[in-house]
C-alpha cells in the first residue's frame, strides 16, 4: 500500500516549523547583543543537526545489521528503517553547513583547537595538532559522509530493484554490503564522535566516548522507528505488522537504554574513582554547572525505560510506547546538549527560546523528510525473501 501524507499531518508539521522559526527569531533578537551569542547559535546548530543526523545514521546501521545477520522479522518494517535512514543526506548537509561556518570562524569558541591564537599558547593542543587540525578534520568528515551516502544509496537502490525482480541475488548482495558497512561503522562511529563532540573538550578524552555516543544514537533511533510504525498503524497502514513486531522494536529500545546507561555509568565511575585531574575536569564542569540537568538526564534515560518498559504488555501498548518514547527523545537531546554546551559555553549556557526554537525547527524538518521518504516506495517490500517469515512472526 502506498503511503500519502495527510493534510492534517502537513498542517501539523508546518505549524511545528512555524512555531520553531518564530521562537528562534525571538531568541536571536533578544540574545544577539550578548557576548557569547555567535557561539551559542552555532552550538545549538551543532546540537540539533548532530542529534537528528545521528538517528538517520542509526537507522542505516540497524538496516545493515539486519542484512548482515539475515534477520527475518524486520522485513515488514524495513521501509520504515529505510525512510529514517533516508534523512542522512539532509542531516549531512545541515551538519556540514554548521561545521563549515564554525571552521571559517576559527572554531567560534566551539572547537578551541581551530583557533590559532589558542593553539599558540596551549602545549596540550599543540601535542594533538597532527590529528586535530582543520584540514585533516574535513578530510575525515568528508570520508564519513561519502561512505555513509554510498552505502545508503546502494541499499535503497537494491531494495527497490528487489521489489521488481525478486530472487535472492540482491538479498545476498545486501548481506555482503551490510557486513562491509559494519566494518566501516565500527571505526567511524567512534572516530567521528571524537571529531565532532569529544574534541570540543580538547584537553579531555575517554576511551568509552565513542561507544557511549553510539549507544545514545542507537536508542533514539529505535524510539523513532517505534513511533513511525505506530503512527502508520494508526492510519490503517502496515496491516502485516503485528504486536510481535512492535514488541521486538520495544525490546530494542529497552535494551539500548540499558546499554547507554551502562556506558554512562562505566565512563563516569572509572574516571571519577581514579580522580585524575585532567580526566575529572570533564565531569566537574558538568556537575558544577549542570547538576540538575546532568543527573536528571541520566535518571530519565535509565529509570523510565527500566520501570515502564520492563513488562511484555508495555512493549506492545501504543500509548505507553509513545509516552516513554517522547521522554527518551527529550532525555537524549539533553545528553547531546550537555556534551556540547558544557565544552563550548561552560557556565554561560542556558536553555531559552533560541534552544527550544531551533530544536523544534530541526524536529519539523526531520519529520517532514521521513514522511516524504515513506511516499517513495510501497510500505511493505514485495519480494523480500524473509517477508513470509516476517508476516507470520509471533513471539
Amino acid at each position: 500500500m502506498e503511503f500519502q501524507i495527510t493534510q492534517k499531518a502537513k498542517r501539523n508539521i508546518y505549524l511545528l516549523l512555524g512555531i520553531g522559526l518564530v521562537l528562534t527569531l525571538i531568541g536571536v533578537v533578544t540574545g544577539m547583543d550578548s557576548h557569547h551569542f555567535a557561539t551559542r547559535l552555532l552550538t545549538n546548530g551543532l546540537i540539533d543537526t548532530f542529534f537528528f543526523f545521528a538517528m538517520g545514521l542509526g537507522a542505516l546501521f540497524f538496516l545493515a545489521l539486519a542484512y548482515a545477520t539475515e534477520t527475518g522479522w524486520y522485513a515488514s518494517v524495513k521501509r520504515i528503517i529505510e525512510a529514517v535512514a533516508g534523512y542522512l543526506p539532509y542531516g549531512m548537509g545541515l551538519m556540514g553547513l554548521v561545521l563549515l561556518i564554525i571552521t571559517l570562524m576559527d572554531g567560534a569558541h566551539v572547537y578551541q583547537w581551530m583557533d590559532p591564537e589558542v593553539v599558540a599558547h596551549d602545549d596540550i593542543i599543540q601535542g594533538k595538532t597532527a590529528y586535530l587540525n582543520p584540514v585533516f578534520f574535513w578530510i575525515r568528515t568528508l570520508i564519513y559522509f561519502a561512505v555513509y551516502f554510498i552505502f545508503l544509496r546502494g541499499f535503497k537502490k537494491r531494495s527497490l530493484e528487489e521489489d521488481k525482480i525478486g530472487g535472492t541475488e540482491l538479498h545476498f548482495m545486501n548481506y555482503k554490503k551490510g557486513a562491509l558497512f559494519l566494518v566501516f561503522f565500527a571505526v567511524f562511529s567512534s572516530t567521528s564522535s571524537w571529531d565532532w563532540l569529544m574534541s570540543i573538550d580538547v584537553h579531555w578524552f575517554s576511551t568509552l566516548f565513542g561507544w557511549y555516543t553510539f549507544a545514545g544514537m542507537w536508542c533514539t533511533t529505535m524510539v523513532v522507528l517505534i513511533m513511525v510504525t505506530l503512527y502508520l498503524k494508526k492510519l490503517g497502514y502496515l496491516e502485516k505488522v503485528n504486536d510481535s513486531h512492535i514488541h521486538d522494536l520495544g525490546k530494542w529500545a529497552f535494551a539500548t537504554s540499558f546499554l547507554w546507561s551502562y556506558l554512562w555509568f562505566s565512563q563516569f565511575m572509572l574516571i571519577w574513582y581514579a580522580n585524575i585531574g585532567e580526566e575529572v575536569s570533564y565531569f566537574q564542569m558538568r556537575i558544577d554547572n549542570y547538576k540538575l540537568l546532568y543527573f536528571g538526564m541520566f535518571i530519565i534515560n535509565f529509570a523510565f525505560p527500566m520501570l515502564i518498559l520492563m513488562s511484555r504488555d508495555a512493549k506492545r501498548h501504543a500509548g505507553i510506547l509513545t509516552f516513554i518514547g517522547l521522554i527518551i527523545l527529550g532525555g537524549h537531546w539533553l545528553d547531546v546538549y550537555i556534551m556540547v554546551t558544557a565544552g563550548s559555553l561552560g557556565p554561560a549556557a542556558h536553555i531559552g527560546l533560541l534552544e527550544i526554537g531551533m530544536a523544534l525547527t530541526a524536529l519539523g524538518i526531520f519529520i517532514l523528510v521521513i514522511l516524504r521518504n515513506l511516499t517513495k516506495a510501497p510500505l511493505t517490500p514485495v519480494n523480500h525473501p524473509f517477508l513470509d517469515e516476517s508476516i507470520h512472526h509471533e513471539i
